[in-house]
């Protein structure tokens, strides 16, 4: 593929709720430009954006694939994104590298909730935005009930370009409203036609509609317009194009991924009215302040990766956009987080799991560079001496959660290194290794994105593990007083070991931790083996209380009183003393079991606040207040740790997946009375 210069470029996201045929679409624009001879179908795993194995086996898309095509002399980055919850990174990650979203609806089912999430974080990133209404081919397809709900769900802005010909299985061609002239298509090849005489009166109707929405962008078209002057196919798609890139206007195309009905106008105008990367800068951030970075060719050299991919053959991939300059083979760039030194050695295009070399790729391209030695997902690579940098990607949290463990142990071995590049991956992964559970602990954002990182971990890495829960990290602590005397007295020949103490436990209130007070008067104990009491104190209560083995916090131990032996008495004796002694003591101070409150913050559509709520107080929650905006509710409510383990899965259930919830840790609560926590 030649040099495309940047003004004809367009990076196009493809994105949409799973199951609208996104991945078709890609595959259908890719079948029509000529970049692949045959039709591949999702069922087959036969398309060139699914190509990984988890993806085959599941069906569904699970990270984002670029696929560049070329039509009318410009180049089209597609990038297809996934349509599952739990993949929403990969989306947002497309979204900050794309100039326009193509937002897949299926006529069949309607606008859904991946839709509708990724319509928000379109809207929150400024990204110009197209609809486009497939599978019109389908039994119980509407074109007429999709716009209304697009409409309803999406607000203002939502403006048909096209109108379907044909309902179902008769869809066979659209009315262009821009031109006036029907498409009709045989094997996914137009010929153009006049509007059909059933529809003329709906489509003259609709146009003059989209007309008068068009040129109210443009006051010059608009004062043209009232005199009665009929702009002009391009100057609408010009005055089209100004309202696309501010984002207020989304227009609406239709057509069947499946039997290529609409696929070729489609593309054209991704071109022509899609908006080129010069026309989007993208903000970067130099020292303290934020400066918009044009995609100038001439410009100094500048590219972020938004994607890094382990290849089992060529090792790790990484996925950039050049956002000024060109960036040439063998060219040395630095990483501005790292200070590293890069030789971007064999610059490649990408399409689907294909590279094909390239000798350079210009600002606003997209493209793949192999083995870059220090630089992960999100790093920004620029010329010496010009330290600016890609502001992050504020990831989504991770609110599932599962304990992995290594089958052998070659596995445990080389887990931490393939933990590591599956984070180099996918950085919505967080991994964490629990000293006190002795768990390695995988969180993402739900089941299905976790066991998609288990699989992977075999496939790539070559790690087999298996899964279990997550152990929740009870808390032990006393609510009376009470003292106890120890003497440990131990002999076997030659030096033996004595020391005796006197300990008070008292509660703290919550949160205190540990105080250690010292009340030795008249020498009774040496002011050396006093730390040695606290230190055994500490290693009793991290070693578990009595009520269940966990380890004990808000105690205040006070060491009244004590004895030792001139010959017997060491360090070691009066640790073993001060452990014993409290062990005994807190046995008798009415110890109970702590578990752990997480505070959480529920986002809800507001027909089904009830119901969240509902389902917090069956878990023990405490609703502490609710807010409303936007037509959502936020709950907030403390709940014990022990019912969340699986409430990402079940607030999707509950709220047919748009429902969504932060948690964090906020205190600990004795464990009710009945209840038995897990040792």
């Amino acid at each position: 593929m030649q040099l495309f210069s940047s003004e004809k470029i367009r990076n196009v996201a493809l994105v949409g709720h799973g199951g609208t045929g996104k991945t078709t679409l890609a595959e259908a624009l890719l079948h029509r430009a000529g970049a692949v001879k045959r039709l591949g179908r999702v069922e087959d795993g036969t398309t060139v954006c699914d190509h990984e194995p988890e993806e085959h086996r599941r069906g569904l898309s699970l990270g984002l694939a670029v696929a560049p095509f070329e039509w009318n002399g410009h180049k089209v980055n597609l990038v297809d994104t996934p349509g599952y919850a739990d993949f929403l990174g990969d989306v947002i990650a497309a979204l900050r590298v794309t100039d326009l979203a193509v937002f897949v609806v299926s006529a069949v089912d309607g606008v859904e909730v991946q839709t509708e999430a990724i319509w928000r974080e379109a809207e929150r990133l400024g990204v110009p935005r197209l609809i486009f209404v497939n599978k019109l081919d389908r039994e119980r397809a509407s074109f007429e009930r999709t716009l209304d709900e697009l409409r309803e769900r999406l607000g203002a802005g939502v403006a048909p370009l096209e109108l379907p010909i044909g309902a179902e299985a008769d869809f066979r061609g659209i009315a262009d409203l821009l031109t006036d002239t029907a498409r009709i298509y045989a094997n996914g090849v137009p010929r153009t036609e006049p509007i059909p005489d059933d529809m003329a009166e709906l489509e003259h109707q609709v146009h003059d509609n989209l007309v008068e929405g068009i040129v109210v962008a443009d006051d010059a078209l608009l004062e043209r317009y009232l005199e009665g002057d009929v702009p002009s196919i391009a100057e609408l798609e010009h005055a089209l194009t100004l309202g696309i890139e501010a984002a207020t206007v989304f227009p609406v195309v239709c057509g069947s991924a499946s039997s290529e009905v609409g696929i070729d106008r489609l593309a054209d105008l991704l071109v022509e009215i899609g908006p080129p990367p010069a026309d989007r800068p993208m903000l970067v951030t130099a020292g303290d302040t934020e400066v918009p970075v044009a995609a100038d060719p001439d410009g100094d050299p500048l590219a972020v990766v938004f994607k890094t991919i382990a290849d089992p053959f060529v090792g790790q991939v990484s996925l950039i956009k050049v956002l000024s300059g060109t960036v040439r083979n063998d060219d040395r760039l630095v990483n501005s987080r790292t200070g590293t030194d890069e030789r971007l050695h064999g610059l490649f295009l990408v399409r689907g799991k294909e590279h094909e070399p390239v000798e350079a790729l210009a600002a606003g391209d997209l493209g793949g560079v192999a083995k870059l030695s220090a630089t992960t997902t999100g790093d920004t690579l620029a010329k010496r001496g010009r330290p600016v940098h890609v502001p992050p990607i504020a990831h989504l949290p991770a609110v599932a959660a599962v304990a992995i463990v290594p089958k052998t142990q070659a596995d445990d071995d080389k887990l931490a290194t393939a933990l590591h590049r599956l984070q180099d991956e996918d950085p919505v992964l967080v991994v964490e290794r629990d000293e006190e559970t002795h768990q390695t602990v995988l969180r993402g954002t739900g089941d299905t994105h976790l066991a998609v990182a288990v699989e992977r971990l075999q496939r790539k890495f070559g790690v087999a593990v298996g899964t279990e829960d997550v152990r929740v990290r009870y808390r032990e602590t006393i609510t009376g007083t009470s003292e106890h005397e120890y003497t440990h007295k131990k002999q076997s020949g030659g030096h033996g070991q004595y020391a005796r103490v006197t300990l008070r436990v008292e509660p703290l209130e919550r949160g205190a931790g540990f105080e250690f007070v010292d009340r030795i008067v008249g020498g009774a104990i040496g002011k050396g083996y006093i730390p040695a009491v606290a230190k055994g104190v500490e290693e009793a209560m991290a070693a578990g209380g009595p009520a269940g083995g966990h380890p004990v916090v808000d105690v205040r131990v006070t060491l009244l009183d004590g004895k030792e032996h001139s010959v017997d008495s060491n360090e070691m004796a009066f640790r073993q003393a001060g452990r014993l002694a409290f062990n005994a003591a807190v046995a008798q101070a009415e110890p109970v079991v702590l578990e752990p409150i997480s505070r959480l913050d529920v986002v809800v559509p507001a027909e089904l606040l009830g119901d969240a709520m509902g389902d917090l107080n069956a878990r023990r929650g405490r609703v502490q207040g609710t807010t409303q905006e936007d037509g959502e509710h936020t709950i907030y409510a403390l709940v014990p740790q022990a019912e969340l383990l699986r409430y990402a899965t079940d607030l999707r259930s509950i709220t047919g997946g748009r429902g969504r919830f932060t948690a964090e840790h906020d205190h600990y609560d004795p464990v009710p009375p009945g209840r038995t926590p897990e040792r």
